[in-house]
């Protein structure tokens, strides 16, 4: 086990694995909460119940595809990093795909699927890399952030600390007289407070504590016991392949393409960002390249597939897995450690199941500050990067629609680089991005 991981070389041991193992996992289990509520469309009202996915089995799938996708990472590429339906992601299949574009959720896991197919190919051939070196690491870094803002909405909006106004379209709810802004509030100040401190998996802490004391206030429903049987993931495993088999002219859409391109896009970035923060963290670059690259991300492209079968969005590497590193992971075996960690949590859903939105709101908001952090690397002082940079970044929260973000800023790039005359620094791929999103507008 040690000659596999490479403890010796890594200068590690197995407590310190353990250690990172739990403190990755600690810093990335809210999932296993919002992911459920965000994909069941909790706190949306006036929709139909077969827009919702079943809570129960998202909870399950989550659980699942963070469990493999940690598994395969952490024996197939040996990287210290976990994986887990990702943060953003499931925002656009909850919002835009199933709520923004009517598409139904078997449709949207089916997108899931064919994306994660595609990274399969991407992955083995090689071409993955060249696309994700295509894209101007400004608007990269505008994604990131975009997605963050959104995020940010989206727990803001689900507190009740933000709502709807006919005049100003948003404005601040009534908190004072809402207990679940209220507790919202008092869960961000926790968590602030935690991650200010520098306290590991201050974002799952944050969470436990407001679910305490929402419960102290009976504001949030006492668990009916801690510990049960695993439920059932009949409605969700599965129905991915439910279009392919019945309805296959569902999937011959412009929207579907859309769709299916907007989930390679974004975990395109997510993955090679994560994998280069991390592996940079744990020391493991060597000369500016990144060992075992391709078996990272065929490990991530398998992992979006088993997620998909489960019934969940896109899997994906988590930046959190640096908390696990900075606590003395440096090997695949943490990876394992987590994953394991992701199938005990199976027996504690009637536990986890009692935690609301206004509970999870915090861990939004955080986690929205986290990626936002991405506008500080924008080069805002060149304006043909700062025009398609910033509309990416605005248009995601104010059309709720990461996929609009993505189409509006990738259009500017071209226009903006060829007349300030830098059209020969414009790769041929984003040419063919700008055409693909064009006809998105015009088909849509």
């Amino acid at each position: 086990m040690k000659k596999y991981f490479q403890f010796d070389e890594l200068g590690t041991n197995y407590r310190r694995e353990i250690i990172g193992g739990i403190t990755t996992f600690l810093a990335m289990a809210y999932i296993l909460v919002v992911n459920p509520l965000m994909l069941s469309l909790d706190g949306v009202e006036g929709i139909p119940d077969d827009m919702r996915m079943d809570y129960g089995a998202v909870f399950v799938a989550t659980a699942l595809a963070a469990a493999v996708g940690s598994l395969f990472m952490g024996i197939i590429a040996r990287y210290p990093i976990a994986l887990a339906p990702g943060m953003g992601l499931n925002a656009f299949f909850a919002f835009s795909v199933v709520l923004g574009m009517g598409i139904p959720w078997q449709v949207g896991l089916t997108g899931v699927l064919c994306s994660g197919l595609i990274f399969i190919v991407l992955s083995v051939s090689g071409l993955r890399e060249i696309i994700i070196n295509a894209i101007p690491m400004q608007l990269k870094h505008a994604v990131g952030a975009g997605i963050g803002l959104f995020i940010t909405f989206i727990g803001l909006k689900n507190a009740g600390i933000i709502v709807a106004n006919e005049s100003t379209l948003v404005t601040i709810g009534e908190i004072t007289k809402n207990p679940n802004s209220l507790l919202a509030i008092f869960g961000l100040v926790i968590t602030v407070i935690f991650m200010t401190k520098g306290i590991k998996g201050g974002v799952f802490y944050g969470i436990l504590i407001t679910a305490i004391v929402g419960m102290a206030f009976k504001i949030v429903p006492l668990p009916e016991k801690i510990v049960s049987g695993i439920p059932d993931v009949s409605p969700t495993f599965g129905a991915a392949f439910e279009p392919i088999m019945n309805n296959f002219s569902s999937l011959m859409t412009i929207d579907f393409l859309v769709v299916v391109l907007t989930f390679l896009f974004v975990d395109f970035f997510d993955t090679a960002g994560t994998l280069v923060a991390v592996a940079n963290q744990a020391g493991l670059i060597k000369d500016d390249k990144l060992p075992r690259a391709g078996r990272a991300l065929l490990a991530d492209s398998l992992a979006t597939v088993t997620g998909a079968i489960f019934g969940t969005s896109t899997t994906t590497s988590y930046v959190e897995s640096t908390s696990g590193v900075a606590a003395g992971a440096r090997s695949g075996f943490a990876a394992v450690v987590t994953g394991i960690l992701f199938l005990l949590s199976l027996f504690f859903f009637p536990l986890l199941s009692v935690i609301t939105s206004a509970v999870t709101a915090p861990a939004l908001i955080i986690v929205g500050v986290l990626m936002a952090s991405a506008l500080r690397l924008i080069e805002w002082d060149r304006f043909e990067i700062a025009v398609p940079a910033f509309l990416v970044v605005i248009a995601m929260p104010l059309t709720s629609s990461i996929a609009t973000g993505i189409a509006i800023g990738f259009i500017f790039y071209p226009i903006t680089m060829v007349v300030s005359g830098r059209a020969k620094e414009i790769h041929p791929i984003m040419y063919g991005l700008f055409v693909i999103f064009i006809m998105y507008f015009i088909f849509l």
